[in-house]
Protein backbone atom coordinates (compact mmCIF):
# COMPACT_ATOMS: atom_id res chain seq x y z
CA UNK A 1 0.00 0.00 0.00
CA UNK A 2 1.43 3.41 -0.98
CA UNK A 3 2.19 6.14 1.53
CA UNK A 4 -0.49 8.38 -0.02
CA UNK A 5 -3.11 5.70 0.48
CA UNK A 6 -2.08 5.23 4.10
CA UNK A 7 -2.26 9.00 4.71
CA UNK A 8 -5.65 9.22 3.03
CA UNK A 9 -7.14 6.53 5.26
CA UNK A 10 -7.64 8.64 8.42
CA UNK A 11 -8.95 11.53 6.30
CA UNK A 12 -11.61 9.35 4.67
CA UNK A 13 -12.56 7.94 8.07
CA UNK A 14 -12.91 11.44 9.51
CA UNK A 15 -15.12 12.52 6.59
CA UNK A 16 -17.34 9.48 6.97
CA UNK A 17 -17.64 10.11 10.70
CA UNK A 18 -18.52 13.76 10.10
CA UNK A 19 -21.15 12.81 7.51
CA UNK A 20 -22.65 10.24 9.87
CA UNK A 21 -22.82 12.79 12.71
CA UNK A 22 -24.59 15.31 10.47
CA UNK A 23 -27.00 12.66 9.17
CA UNK A 24 -27.73 11.38 12.67
CA UNK A 25 -28.43 14.84 14.04
CA UNK A 26 -30.65 15.65 11.05
CA UNK A 27 -32.70 12.51 11.69
CA UNK A 28 -33.02 13.36 15.38
CA UNK A 29 -34.14 16.89 14.49
CA UNK A 30 -36.72 15.67 11.97
CA UNK A 31 -38.05 13.05 14.39
CA UNK A 32 -38.22 15.62 17.17
CA UNK A 33 -40.05 18.06 14.89
CA UNK A 34 -42.65 15.44 13.91
CA UNK A 35 -43.13 14.51 17.57
CA UNK A 36 -43.41 18.19 18.44
CA UNK A 37 -46.24 18.55 15.92
CA UNK A 38 -48.03 15.41 17.09
CA UNK A 39 -47.70 15.51 20.88
CA UNK A 40 -49.02 17.91 23.48
CA UNK A 41 -52.24 18.43 25.41
CA UNK A 42 -53.98 17.11 22.27
CA UNK A 43 -52.34 14.07 20.69
CA UNK A 44 -52.52 13.81 16.91
CA UNK A 45 -51.53 10.61 15.02
CA UNK A 46 -48.21 10.97 13.19
CA UNK A 47 -49.81 9.94 9.89
CA UNK A 48 -52.36 12.72 10.17
CA UNK A 49 -49.60 15.19 11.03
CA UNK A 50 -47.71 14.27 7.86
CA UNK A 51 -50.91 14.58 5.82
CA UNK A 52 -51.49 18.05 7.26
CA UNK A 53 -47.93 19.11 6.52
CA UNK A 54 -48.00 17.91 2.89
CA UNK A 55 -51.41 19.53 2.35
CA UNK A 56 -53.42 16.37 1.66
CA UNK A 57 -55.52 16.52 4.86
CA UNK A 58 -58.99 18.04 4.98
CA UNK A 59 -59.54 21.25 7.00
CA UNK A 60 -60.03 20.40 10.69
CA UNK A 61 -59.21 21.65 14.19
CA UNK A 62 -56.15 19.40 14.07
CA UNK A 63 -54.91 21.30 11.04
CA UNK A 64 -55.11 24.59 12.93
CA UNK A 65 -53.30 23.13 15.93
CA UNK A 66 -50.48 21.73 13.80
CA UNK A 67 -49.96 24.60 11.36
CA UNK A 68 -50.77 27.66 13.45
CA UNK A 69 -49.79 26.64 16.99
CA UNK A 70 -47.20 23.89 17.01
CA UNK A 71 -45.31 24.36 13.74
CA UNK A 72 -44.10 27.92 14.43
CA UNK A 73 -43.13 26.83 17.93
CA UNK A 74 -41.04 23.94 16.60
CA UNK A 75 -39.36 26.21 14.03
CA UNK A 76 -38.59 28.88 16.63
CA UNK A 77 -37.19 26.20 18.94
CA UNK A 78 -34.90 24.90 16.19
CA UNK A 79 -33.70 28.41 15.30
CA UNK A 80 -33.10 29.36 18.93
CA UNK A 81 -31.33 26.13 19.83
CA UNK A 82 -29.06 26.38 16.80
CA UNK A 83 -28.28 30.02 17.50
CA UNK A 84 -27.49 29.56 21.19
CA UNK A 85 -25.23 26.59 20.44
CA UNK A 86 -23.33 28.52 17.76
CA UNK A 87 -22.95 31.54 20.05
CA UNK A 88 -21.73 29.38 22.91
CA UNK A 89 -19.17 27.68 20.64
CA UNK A 90 -17.80 31.02 19.48
CA UNK A 91 -17.71 32.60 22.94
CA UNK A 92 -15.75 29.64 24.29
CA UNK A 93 -13.16 30.20 21.56
CA UNK A 94 -13.05 34.00 21.99
CA UNK A 95 -12.35 33.89 25.73
CA UNK A 96 -10.59 30.51 25.61
CA UNK A 97 -12.77 29.20 28.39
CA UNK A 98 -14.94 26.05 28.33
CA UNK A 99 -17.42 27.62 30.78
CA UNK A 100 -18.41 30.46 28.47
CA UNK A 101 -22.10 30.57 27.56
CA UNK A 102 -24.53 33.41 26.67
CA UNK A 103 -26.53 32.71 29.83
CA UNK A 104 -23.62 32.33 32.27
CA UNK A 105 -21.82 35.40 30.94
CA UNK A 106 -24.85 37.62 31.47
CA UNK A 107 -25.46 38.16 27.75
CA UNK A 108 -28.96 36.68 27.87
CA UNK A 109 -29.75 38.71 31.00
CA UNK A 110 -28.64 41.89 29.25
CA UNK A 111 -30.78 41.07 26.24
CA UNK A 112 -33.76 40.34 28.51
CA UNK A 113 -33.31 43.66 30.34
CA UNK A 114 -33.33 45.51 27.02
CA UNK A 115 -36.44 43.69 25.81
CA UNK A 116 -38.27 44.29 29.10
CA UNK A 117 -37.46 47.99 28.92
CA UNK A 118 -39.17 48.15 25.53
CA UNK A 119 -42.23 46.27 26.79
CA UNK A 120 -42.72 47.99 30.15
CA UNK A 121 -41.38 51.50 29.62
CA UNK A 122 -42.56 51.87 26.06
CA UNK A 123 -39.05 52.67 24.86
CA UNK A 124 -39.14 52.81 21.09
CA UNK A 125 -42.95 52.86 21.12
CA UNK A 126 -42.94 54.83 17.90
CA UNK A 127 -40.97 52.09 16.17
CA UNK A 128 -42.38 48.77 15.01
CA UNK A 129 -42.08 46.19 17.77
CA UNK A 130 -40.29 43.85 15.39
CA UNK A 131 -37.49 46.44 15.22
CA UNK A 132 -37.52 47.95 18.72
CA UNK A 133 -37.49 44.66 20.63
CA UNK A 134 -34.47 43.05 18.90
CA UNK A 135 -32.61 46.39 18.86
CA UNK A 136 -33.02 46.87 22.61
CA UNK A 137 -32.14 43.23 23.28
CA UNK A 138 -28.99 43.57 21.16
CA UNK A 139 -27.92 46.73 23.00
CA UNK A 140 -28.42 45.03 26.36
CA UNK A 141 -26.57 41.88 25.29
CA UNK A 142 -23.58 43.82 23.95
CA UNK A 143 -23.36 46.04 27.04
CA UNK A 144 -23.48 43.00 29.34
CA UNK A 145 -20.81 41.13 27.39
CA UNK A 146 -18.44 44.11 27.33
CA UNK A 147 -18.94 44.70 31.06
CA UNK A 148 -18.35 41.05 32.00
CA UNK A 149 -15.22 40.84 29.88
CA UNK A 150 -13.84 44.08 31.34
CA UNK A 151 -14.52 42.99 34.93
CA UNK A 152 -12.97 39.56 34.36
CA UNK A 153 -9.76 41.10 32.99
CA UNK A 154 -9.49 43.97 35.43
CA UNK A 155 -7.18 42.16 37.87
CA UNK A 156 -4.85 40.85 35.15
CA UNK A 157 -5.06 37.49 33.40
CA UNK A 158 -8.59 36.19 32.91
CA UNK A 159 -9.22 32.93 34.74
CA UNK A 160 -12.25 30.73 34.33
CA UNK A 161 -13.43 31.40 37.88
CA UNK A 162 -13.17 35.17 37.49
CA UNK A 163 -15.06 35.09 34.20
CA UNK A 164 -17.92 33.07 35.66
CA UNK A 165 -18.10 35.22 38.81
CA UNK A 166 -18.21 38.38 36.70
CA UNK A 167 -20.99 36.88 34.59
CA UNK A 168 -23.00 35.84 37.64
CA UNK A 169 -22.58 39.28 39.24
CA UNK A 170 -23.67 41.12 36.09
CA UNK A 171 -26.61 38.72 35.68
CA UNK A 172 -27.80 39.45 39.23
CA UNK A 173 -27.55 43.20 38.68
CA UNK A 174 -29.44 43.01 35.40
CA UNK A 175 -32.09 40.74 36.93
CA UNK A 176 -32.55 43.27 39.73
CA UNK A 177 -32.85 46.03 37.14
CA UNK A 178 -35.48 44.02 35.28
CA UNK A 179 -37.42 43.51 38.53
CA UNK A 180 -37.20 47.23 39.30
CA UNK A 181 -38.60 48.11 35.90
CA UNK A 182 -41.43 45.66 36.46
CA UNK A 183 -42.25 46.92 39.98
CA UNK A 184 -42.39 50.52 38.85
CA UNK A 185 -44.77 49.61 36.03
CA UNK A 186 -47.41 48.13 38.41
CA UNK A 187 -49.11 46.29 35.54
CA UNK A 188 -50.35 42.69 35.77
CA UNK A 189 -50.13 42.37 32.00
CA UNK A 190 -46.49 43.45 32.05
CA UNK A 191 -45.78 41.00 34.87
CA UNK A 192 -46.92 38.08 32.72
CA UNK A 193 -44.81 39.25 29.78
CA UNK A 194 -41.71 39.77 31.93
CA UNK A 195 -42.12 36.30 33.43
CA UNK A 196 -41.79 34.99 29.88
CA UNK A 197 -38.44 36.76 29.43
CA UNK A 198 -37.01 35.62 32.74
CA UNK A 199 -37.96 31.93 32.40
CA UNK A 200 -37.57 31.53 28.67
CA UNK A 201 -40.25 29.92 26.53
CA UNK A 202 -41.48 29.29 23.00
CA UNK A 203 -45.21 29.49 23.68
CA UNK A 204 -45.64 32.86 21.97
CA UNK A 205 -44.26 31.70 18.61
CA UNK A 206 -46.05 32.95 15.50
CA UNK A 207 -45.15 32.69 11.84
CA UNK A 208 -44.78 36.46 11.46
CA UNK A 209 -41.96 36.57 14.04
CA UNK A 210 -39.73 33.92 12.48
CA UNK A 211 -38.24 35.81 9.53
CA UNK A 212 -35.76 37.93 11.51
CA UNK A 213 -34.34 35.07 13.65
CA UNK A 214 -34.04 32.87 10.56
CA UNK A 215 -32.19 35.50 8.54
CA UNK A 216 -29.96 36.52 11.46
CA UNK A 217 -29.06 32.92 12.27
CA UNK A 218 -28.34 31.97 8.66
CA UNK A 219 -26.18 35.01 7.88
CA UNK A 220 -24.46 34.98 11.29
CA UNK A 221 -23.57 31.29 11.08
CA UNK A 222 -22.25 31.65 7.52
CA UNK A 223 -20.06 34.56 8.60
CA UNK A 224 -18.73 32.62 11.58
CA UNK A 225 -17.97 29.58 9.43
CA UNK A 226 -16.06 31.89 7.09
CA UNK A 227 -14.10 33.05 10.16
CA UNK A 228 -13.30 29.48 11.19
CA UNK A 229 -9.55 29.82 10.68
CA UNK A 230 -9.15 32.92 12.92
CA UNK A 231 -11.30 31.21 15.56
CA UNK A 232 -8.99 28.19 15.37
CA UNK A 233 -5.97 30.47 15.75
CA UNK A 234 -7.34 31.85 19.02
CA UNK A 235 -7.20 28.35 20.47
CA UNK A 236 -3.38 28.32 20.20
CA UNK A 237 -3.10 31.43 22.40
CA UNK A 238 -2.93 35.19 22.04
CA UNK A 239 0.75 35.41 21.17
CA UNK A 240 0.61 32.52 18.73
CA UNK A 241 -2.42 33.96 16.93
CA UNK A 242 -0.75 37.37 16.71
CA UNK A 243 2.43 35.84 15.32
CA UNK A 244 0.36 34.19 12.59
CA UNK A 245 -1.03 37.58 11.53
CA UNK A 246 -4.34 37.82 13.42
CA UNK A 247 -5.29 41.19 14.90
CA UNK A 248 -6.81 39.56 17.97
CA UNK A 249 -8.20 42.72 19.54
CA UNK A 250 -10.10 43.86 16.46
CA UNK A 251 -11.22 40.32 15.58
CA UNK A 252 -12.48 39.61 19.09
CA UNK A 253 -14.38 42.92 19.22
CA UNK A 254 -16.08 42.25 15.88
CA UNK A 255 -17.15 38.73 16.82
CA UNK A 256 -18.36 39.94 20.23
CA UNK A 257 -20.68 42.37 18.43
CA UNK A 258 -21.93 39.62 16.10
CA UNK A 259 -22.53 37.22 19.02
CA UNK A 260 -24.42 39.93 20.91
CA UNK A 261 -26.54 40.69 17.85
CA UNK A 262 -27.53 37.05 17.45
CA UNK A 263 -28.26 36.71 21.17
CA UNK A 264 -30.37 39.86 21.16
CA UNK A 265 -32.46 38.73 18.19
CA UNK A 266 -33.14 35.31 19.74
CA UNK A 267 -33.82 36.50 23.29
CA UNK A 268 -36.20 39.17 21.97
CA UNK A 269 -38.59 36.38 20.98
CA UNK A 270 -37.86 33.58 23.46
CA UNK A 271 -36.54 35.13 26.66
CA UNK A 272 -33.42 33.85 28.42
CA UNK A 273 -32.96 30.11 27.80
CA UNK A 274 -29.87 28.95 29.62
CA UNK A 275 -27.14 26.33 29.23
CA UNK A 276 -27.82 25.32 25.62
CA UNK A 277 -24.72 27.24 24.61
CA UNK A 278 -22.70 25.48 27.31
CA UNK A 279 -23.71 21.83 26.85
CA UNK A 280 -24.11 21.44 23.09
CA UNK A 281 -20.67 22.80 22.03
CA UNK A 282 -18.91 20.33 24.33
CA UNK A 283 -20.90 17.41 22.93
CA UNK A 284 -20.16 18.61 19.39
CA UNK A 285 -16.41 18.79 20.11
CA UNK A 286 -16.43 15.25 21.41
CA UNK A 287 -18.09 14.13 18.17
CA UNK A 288 -16.07 16.01 15.51
CA UNK A 289 -13.17 17.79 17.18
CA UNK A 290 -12.38 21.47 17.72
CA UNK A 291 -11.91 22.75 14.12
CA UNK A 292 -14.62 25.41 13.77
CA UNK A 293 -15.38 24.79 10.09
CA UNK A 294 -16.77 21.38 10.98
CA UNK A 295 -17.71 22.16 14.59
CA UNK A 296 -20.13 25.04 13.95
CA UNK A 297 -22.55 23.14 11.64
CA UNK A 298 -22.64 20.21 14.08
CA UNK A 299 -23.24 22.56 17.02
CA UNK A 300 -26.07 24.27 15.12
CA UNK A 301 -27.81 20.99 14.28
CA UNK A 302 -27.25 19.64 17.78
CA UNK A 303 -28.60 22.79 19.40
CA UNK A 304 -31.69 22.76 17.17
CA UNK A 305 -32.44 19.11 17.95
CA UNK A 306 -31.78 19.56 21.67
CA UNK A 307 -34.12 22.53 22.14
CA UNK A 308 -36.89 21.02 19.99
CA UNK A 309 -36.80 17.90 22.18
CA UNK A 310 -36.55 19.96 25.37
CA UNK A 311 -39.60 21.97 24.37
CA UNK A 312 -41.45 18.76 23.53
CA UNK A 313 -40.72 17.55 27.06
CA UNK A 314 -41.82 20.90 28.48
CA UNK A 315 -45.20 20.53 26.75
CA UNK A 316 -45.82 16.89 27.64
CA UNK A 317 -44.39 16.05 31.08
CA UNK A 318 -47.11 18.04 32.88
CA UNK A 319 -49.73 18.29 30.10
CA UNK A 320 -51.96 20.19 29.74
CA UNK A 321 -49.72 22.54 31.73
CA UNK A 322 -46.96 24.13 29.65
CA UNK A 323 -43.63 24.34 31.52
CA UNK A 324 -41.27 27.08 30.28
CA UNK A 325 -38.48 25.34 28.36
CA UNK A 326 -35.90 27.47 30.15
CA UNK A 327 -36.79 25.66 33.37
CA UNK A 328 -35.93 22.27 31.85
CA UNK A 329 -32.68 23.45 30.26
CA UNK A 330 -31.65 24.86 33.65
CA UNK A 331 -32.45 21.56 35.37
CA UNK A 332 -30.18 19.70 32.94
CA UNK A 333 -27.59 22.43 32.48
CA UNK A 334 -27.06 23.24 36.15
CA UNK A 335 -25.55 19.84 37.05
CA UNK A 336 -23.51 19.88 33.82
CA UNK A 337 -22.12 23.31 34.73
CA UNK A 338 -21.16 22.12 38.20
CA UNK A 339 -19.36 19.15 36.67
CA UNK A 340 -17.54 21.45 34.24
CA UNK A 341 -16.67 23.89 37.01
CA UNK A 342 -15.22 21.08 39.11
CA UNK A 343 -13.13 19.78 36.24
CA UNK A 344 -12.07 23.01 34.54
CA UNK A 345 -13.04 26.10 36.50
CA UNK A 346 -10.03 26.21 38.81
CA UNK A 347 -7.39 25.62 36.17
CA UNK A 348 -8.69 27.15 32.92
CA UNK A 349 -7.27 30.49 31.95
CA UNK A 350 -7.95 32.76 29.05
CA UNK A 351 -5.09 34.39 27.30
CA UNK A 352 -4.54 38.10 27.53
CA UNK A 353 -6.55 40.27 25.29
Amino acid sequence: MSGAAVAAGPLVTARWRYSLVLAGLTLVLVAGAVAGLALGSVRIPAGQVLAIVDGSAEPSPYRTIVLEVRAPRVVLGALTGAGLAVIGTVLQALVRNPLADPFLLGVSSGASAGAVAVIVLGVGAGVATTVALPAAAFAGALAALVLVYALARRAGSMTGGRLVLAGVAVSYVLSALTSLILVTSASAEHAQEVLHWTLGGLGGARWDMLALPAVALTLGTLVLIALARPLDLLLVGEEGAGALGLDTGRFRAGVFVLASLLTGVLVAYTGAIGFVGLMVPHAARMAVGAAHRTLLPVAALGGAAFLVLADLAARTVAAPRDIPVGVLTALTGGPFFLWMLRGHGTRTEGGPA
